[in-house]
């Protein structure tokens, strides 16, 4: 376990002081190597969107010159606009990345989950993705939610523990002082 210091006043006139974007850059770059160092076969959540464009790249910035140590994992809902999936597939090539891709069609067409009444998929999403986790083995799972848009979020770690159910219990959660993170998780279990 490591730490990283994060409580960087921007009012500090050295001229060492990092502004609050570079201080959360540090950190997740941090979380990034941290990752890296305590898990077996991590993963980022990829789907060419913002969020997860912003992950891809501070895991760039994380591992240059080196390639990233992870694989990327799309949720394909089917409702992606193609030059988004083209983009994803732009950028797996120029990085020379693996990409697994879950997707929600094939379980609807399987009979595993219905179409919903509305039309959304979103909700589909939990059973490829904690089946492809499940399937591949996945120990560390990276995704992109922003804790200031959930209140739910905001209660999770930064090393969020999962059960072998992919369920989150907050009884189990451990603490986190001082960026000190606890990777130690049971087979089956992610975080």
């Amino acid at each position: 376990m490591t730490t990283v210091a994060s409580n960087v006043s921007e009012e500090t006139d050295s001229p060492y002081a990092l502004s609050h974007l570079d201080a959360l850059e540090s950190e997740a770059v941090h979380i990034f190597r941290e990752v890296a160092g305590e898990f077996e076969r991590p993963v980022i959540l990829f789907s060419g969107g913002k969020d997860s464009i912003v992950m891809l790249h501070l895991a760039l910035k994380a591992f240059a010159p080196a390639a990233i140590p992870f694989s990327l994992l799309h949720v394909d809902t089917g409702h992606n606009f193609p030059e988004v999936l083209a983009y994803r597939d732009r950028a797996v090539a120029r990085h020379g990345l693996r990409l697994h891709v879950a997707s929600v069609q094939d379980y609807i067409d399987r009979g595993v989950l219905k179409e919903r009444p509305d039309g959304l998929r979103n909700p589909l999403q939990t059973t490829p993705l904690t089946e492809r986790i499940a399937a591949e083995k996945f120990d560390a799972v990276f995704g992109g939610g922003r804790r200031d848009e959930e209140k739910a979020r905001a209660k999770e770690r930064v090393f969020s523990l999962r059960d072998e159910f992919s369920q989150w219990d907050p009884r189990r959660q451990r603490p986190e002082l001082w960026q000190l993170y606890n990777g130690r998780h049971a087979p089956g279990e992610h975080v």
